[in-house]
C-alpha cells in the first residue's frame, strides 16, 4: 500500500519525538560537559562525580518501571506532557545547587522525569506506524540524543564563557516548556486525530490482525516478567545501555584526561562521534525496515542485524594497543553509531513482540534493567579511574572499560538470542 506525499501525518509526529529525546539528552548531558570546570568549584573526586550519575540513574531506574506502567494508564500524550514538565523543572532546579548533595537531588528528580521519555516515545511509535516502519521512526527519534550530543558541546560552552554555569541549566531546561507547547497541540491518538486521513490510519494499522489479546487496558508485571521475551529485552538493555551512558558522561572527560583536551578544543570530537552516531540511528532504524519489504521475516530482519551492529562495536578494541587520537575517536565513532542502531531496533523487538497496550510497561521494565546497569557501570568506573589516575596512568583505567564495552553486545545478543529465538508474538 502507497500513500500520497500528503499523507504523512505520522512523521511529523516522528519529528516531535525526535526534539522531545534531543531535550532529553540536552538536559541530562550538562553536568557531563561541565564536569572538569564544576570538580573545581565544588572539589569534587571521580567517585564524587560518579556517585551524582549513580543517583541519576537510580532514579531513573525506578521512575522507568514506574513511568511505564503510567503511561499505558494515562497515554502517551497525557504521560509525555508529565515526564517532560517534571525533567525541565529538574533541569532548570541544578542552577540552585550549592553542594555535592544539591546536585545529586537535582539529578534524582531529572532522572525520574526523564524517564518517561522512551516509554512515552516507544508508545507513540506503535501506535502511529506499522511494523515495517517503527525501526525508522524510533531511529530517527533515537537520534535526537546524538543531535544533542553534537550541539550541545558548543551551547554549553558559549553559555559557560558568556555567562556562567548556572544559565547553561535554565536556558537549556526551558527549552522543554516550548516542546510541551507544541506536543499539546498537536498530538492526538491516531483514532481522535482529526488532522489524520483515513488513508493514512488505515496504513498505520497494516499488521494489527497479529495484534495478540484486546487493545485496551494494562497487563499486569507479575504476568510479564514470566515471559521469557520480557527476559530477552530486560537483558538486552541491561548489558548495553551503561555502554552508552559510559560515552556520553565521560568522553570529554576522557580526550581531557588521555590527550589533554580541555572543553573548547574536545567538543568538535565529541560532535563528530555523534554525528555520526546520529547517522548509525537512522541506518540502523532503515536496514531491517529494508529487509523486512523483500520478504525476510521481522525477527530475521531484527536479529541479523543486530548481531552486525554488535560486531561493529569491537574496533574499540583497538584503542588500548594505540595513542592516536584519530584511531580512539575513529573507533569510539563506529561503536557509537553502532550503538544507536542497536538502540534502535532492540526497542522495537518490544512493539514485536507484545501487543500496544503492554509496550509501555515492557519498555519501562527493560529500560529499568537498562539503567541498574547504568547505576552500577558508574560506579566500576569510578573506583577503575580513581586507582589508576592515583598510579599515574589513567589510560590505562580507560583501557580496561573499552575492553568491557567491546564485548557487551555480543553477550546480549547471545542471551537475547536464546531466550526467544524467533520473537514470537505475546498473548495479553
Amino acid at each position: 500500500m502507497r500513500l500520497r506525499w500528503n499523507n504523512r501525518y505520522r512523521w511529523f509526529v516522528a519529528s516531535l519525538l525526535f526534539f522531545a529525546t534531543t531535550i532529553n539528552y540536552v538536559d541530562r548531558q550538562v553536568i557531563g560537559l561541565l564536569k572538569d570546570y564544576l570538580s573545581k568549584d565544588f572539589h569534587w573526586s571521580e567517585s564524587d562525580y560518579s556517585h551524582i550519575i549513580m543517583a541519576f540513574t537510580l532514579a531513573y531506574a525506578i521512575g522507568l518501571f514506574l513511568f511505564g506502567k503510567l503511561i499505558d494508564y494515562l497515554g502517551s500524550k497525557k504521560g509525555y506532557a508529565l515526564s517532560i514538565s517534571v525533567w525541565s523543572l529538574a533541569a532548570i532546579g541544578h542552577a540552585l545547587s550549592k553542594s555535592t548533595l544539591g546536585f545529586g537531588v537535582a539529578r534524582t528528580i531529572l532522572g525520574l522525569g526523564e524517564s518517561g521519555n522512551f516509554p512515552a516515545a516507544i508508545k507513540a511509535v506503535a501506535e502511529w506506524f506499522p511494523k515495517k516502519e517503527r525501526a525508522l521512526a524510533t531511529g530517527i527519534f533515537n537520534s535526537g540524543t546524538n543531535v544533542a550530543a553534537i550541539i550541545c558541546p558548543f551551547l554549553v560552552m558559549w553559555i559557560y564563557f558568556h555567562f556562567g554555569w548556572k544559565p547553561a541549566f535554565v536556558w537549556t531546561g526551558l527549552s522543554g516548556f516550548i516542546w510541551l507547547a507544541c506536543w499539546w497541540i498537536f498530538y492526538e491518538n491516531p483514532s481522535r486525530q482529526k488532522r489524520l486521513s483515513s488513508e493514512e490510519y488505515a496504513f498505520i494499522h497494516q499488521g494489527d490482525e497479529d495484534q495478540v489479546g484486546p487493545v485496551r487496558g494494562t497487563v499486569p508485571w507479575s504476568y510479564l516478567l514470566r515471559l521469557r521475551q520480557t527476559w530477552s529485552f530486560i537483558l538486552g538493555k541491561f548489558f548495553t545501555d551503561p555502554i552508552w551512558w559510559f560515552y556520553l558522561f565521560w568522553a570529554p572527560s576522557y580526550f581531557h584526561s588521555v590527550f589533554g583536551l580541555d572543553l573548547s578544543r574536545s567538543w568538535i570530537l565529541v560532535s563528530t562521534i555523534y554525528f555520526v552516531a546520529g547517522l548509525g540511528s537512522i541506518l540502523g532504524g532503515w536496514l531491517p525496515g529494508w529487509l523486512i519489504q523483500r520478504g525476510w521475516p521481522v525477527f530475521r530482519a531484527r536479529k541479523t542485524m543486530m548481531f552486525y551492529y554488535a560486531l561493529a562495536v569491537l574496533p574499540v578494541l583497538l584503542i588500548p594497543f594505540s595513542s592516536n587520537l584519530g584511531i580512539a575517536v575513529g573507533a569510539i565513532s563506529l561503536a557509537a553509531a553502532a550503538h544507536q542502531a542497536w538502540s534502535a531496533n532492540i526497542f522495537t523487538t518490544a512493539s514485536d513482540m507484545f501487543p500496544k497496550k503492554a509496550v509501555g510497561t515492557v519498555v519501562g521494565i527493560g529500560g529499568m534493567a537498562g539503567s541498574i546497569g547504568g547505576t552500577l557501570f558508574p560506579l566500576l568506573i569510578g573506583i577503575v579511574l580513581d586507582h589508576f589516575k592515583a598510579a599515574g596512568n589513567i589510560h590505562a583505567g580507560y583501557n580496561i572499560l573499552f575492553f568491557i564495552c567491546s564485548l557487551s553486545y555480543l553477550l546480549a545478543w547471545t542471551i537475547m538470542h536464546w531466550l526467544s529465538p524467533e520473537m514470537k508474538p505475546v498473548a495479553c
